[in-house]
C-alpha cells in the first residue's frame, strides 16, 4: 500500500510539472507534444462484385477517384477539377500506402484515422486498411486508430439535385452486433503494436453518436455496450477503449442527427474525449465562395465553447478546405447555394497553403497555452478529394500543404 502511495504521488508530480499522457506512453513524455492524427477516407480503391457490400450502384473497378476525374468548374472562377500528383492510385496495394505512410510520418503526422465503415454485419470499404496501410512493409512507421462511420450509405454519388436515393445499407447496429463488431475491433485492430493508444487505451471513435444510441434502443443500453467492449478490451490486455465521440452542430450528410444537448450527452455515455471531423459541422457557408478565415474565426468560436462545456477534452479540429462539388452530377446544372443540399452546398475558397499553416500555428499556440488542456488535434483530412479537403499532393499547390504542418508539428 505504501509503494503504491509513492506511485501515485510520482505520476501526480509529472502532471503538475506538466507532462502528459495525451499522446499514447506516459515516458517522459514532455508537455508541448501534440499529437497529429489525420482522418483518411478510404475511397479510393477499387471493389468489386465478390465483395459482399459490394456497390450495386457502379461496375467493378470503380471507387471515387472516378468522380475526381469528371469533376469540372461548376461556376466562374470555381477551382475544379484537382489533380493528384501521385496520379489516380489504388490505395488498396500496399506499395502506395507505403508511400502515403512515408509522407505523412516525415511531415507531421502521427496517426492516421481511419473512416471505418460496418454495415449488415460486417466491414465495407475495409481493404484500403487491411491490405494497403496494414500490408505495407513501413506501416509501424505510422499510428492508426479507427472512426466508426455509422451513417447509413446510400451510394447517392454523382447526386443530381432533388433526387433522392434509398440508402442501400443501414449503419443502425443492435446489441448483438455491436458485440460482433466489437470482437472484430479489438482482435483484428486494437492490439496492434501500432494502434494508436492514450493511456494504453485504444482510441475509437463514434462519428454519429445520436445514431450509435439510436440502433442500441436507448442511452442505458449503449453505455452498457460500450462498458463490454471495454471488458474485451482489458481481457486482451489493454486498459479499456478511450471513447472520443464527435460533436455536432449542423447535419451535413442525409440522415446525420444532432443532439440537442453534446454535453450532456457526452457525460452520459461517458466519452474520454471529443472532437469534430470538419468545420463545417459547426460553422456557416454564407456564399457561394466562403473565405476560409471566415470559416476558421467560426470554428475558434465554437472550440472556445465547447471546451468550457464539455467534461472530457477537446481535440480541436483543423480543415483544410471544403468543395463537395466533385460529387455532383456534372451533366446536370449546378444549383449549390446557401441551404442546398449535400453535396449541392456553398464552398470554402481561399485555403491557401498560407493560411493552413496559419491556422496550424494558432491552434497550436491555443494548445499549448492551456498547461492541463489536451494535446491532440486532429486534421481533415489526408485525402477527402471529393470534398476538396486534402493534405495529400496537387499540382497547383504540391507538397506545400505538407510542408506547412512539418514547419509547424514536424518533429
Amino acid at each position: 500500500m505504501k509503494k503504491r502511495i509513492i506511485y501515485l504521488f510520482l505520476a501526480c508530480a509529472y502532471a503538475a510539472c506538466g507532462w502528459n499522457c495525451t499522446g499514447g506512453s506516459c515516458q517522459d513524455r514532455p508537455s508541448d507534444t501534440i499529437t497529429v492524427a489525420c482522418y483518411y477516407f478510404p475511397g479510393y480503391h477499387t471493389r468489386d462484385s465478390s465483395e459482399l457490400r459490394y456497390s450495386l450502384q457502379h461496375s467493378n473497378d470503380w471507387s471515387e477517384w472516378e468522380l475526381v476525374k469528371e469533376a469540372k468548374p461548376r461556376f466562374e472562377g470555381h477551382r475544379q477539377p484537382y489533380v493528384p500528383v501521385w496520379g489516380y492510385e489504388d490505395e488498396k496495394d500496399p506499395a502506395v500506402m507505403a508511400k502515403k505512410i512515408r509522407a505523412a510520418a516525415t511531415h507531421g503526422v502521427d496517426a492516421f484515422i481511419f473512416d471505418w465503415y460496418w454495415y449488415e454485419g460486417g466491414p465495407f470499404l475495409n481493404r484500403c486498411l487491411d491490405e494497403g496501410f496494414l500490408g505495407a512493409p513501413n506501416t509501424d512507421s505510422l499510428k492508426f486508430a479507427l472512426m466508426w462511420a455509422c451513417h447509413d450509405w446510400s451510394d447517392r454519388f454523382p447526386a443530381t439535385a432533388g433526387r433522392k436515393k434509398t440508402p442501400m445499407y443501414s449503419a443502425s447496429v443492435d446489441s448483438a452486433g455491436f458485440e460482433t463488431m466489437g470482437d472484430v475491433l479489438v482482435r483484428d485492430y486494437f492490439t496492434r503494436p501500432n494502434y494508436w493508444k492514450i493511456d494504453g487505451k485504444p482510441f475509437f471513435s463514434i462519428y454519429n453518436v445520436p445514431a450509435f444510441v439510436q440502433g442500441l434502443g436507448s442511452l442505458a443500453v449503449a453505455r452498457r455496450a460500450m462498458e463490454r467492449l471495454d471488458a474485451k478490451a482489458m481481457r486482451a490486455g489493454l486498459e479499456g477503449v478511450h471513447w472520443n465521440l464527435l460533436a455536432f452542430g449542423t447535419p451535413v450528410l442525409p440522415g446525420e442527427q444532432v443532439a440537442t444537448d453534446q454535453a450532456e450527452l457526452q457525460r452520459r455515455l461517458g466519452a474520454n474525449s471529443s472532437t469534430s471531423y470538419v468545420w463545417v459541422t459547426h460553422t456557416t457557408l454564407p456564399d457561394r465562395e466562403t473565405d476560409y478565415n471566415l470559416v476558421r474565426d467560426q470554428y475558434m468560436a465554437h472550440w472556445d465553447t465547447v471546451r468550457t462545456q464539455y467534461d472530457a477534452p477537446y481535440f480541436p479540429n483543423i480543415t483544410v478546405g471544403w468543395d463537395a462539388s466533385p460529387r455532383t452530377n456534372q451533366s446536370e446544372p449546378w444549383v449549390g447555394g446557401g441551404g442546398a443540399d449535400y453535396p449541392y452546398m456553398n464552398i470554402v475558397v481561399n485555403n491557401t497553403p498560407e493560411n493552413f499553416k496559419k491556422v496550424l500555428e494558432m491552434t497550436k499556440e491555443r494548445l499549448l497555452a492551456d498547461p492541463n488542456g489536451p494535446r491532440a488535434l486532429t486534421i481533415n483530412c489526408w485525402n477527402e478529394w471529393t470534398e476538396g479537403s486534402c493534405l495529400e499532393p496537387d499540382t497547383l499547390y504540391g507538397m506545400a500543404y505538407l510542408d506547412a504542418l512539418k514547419e509547424v508539428f514536424g518533429r
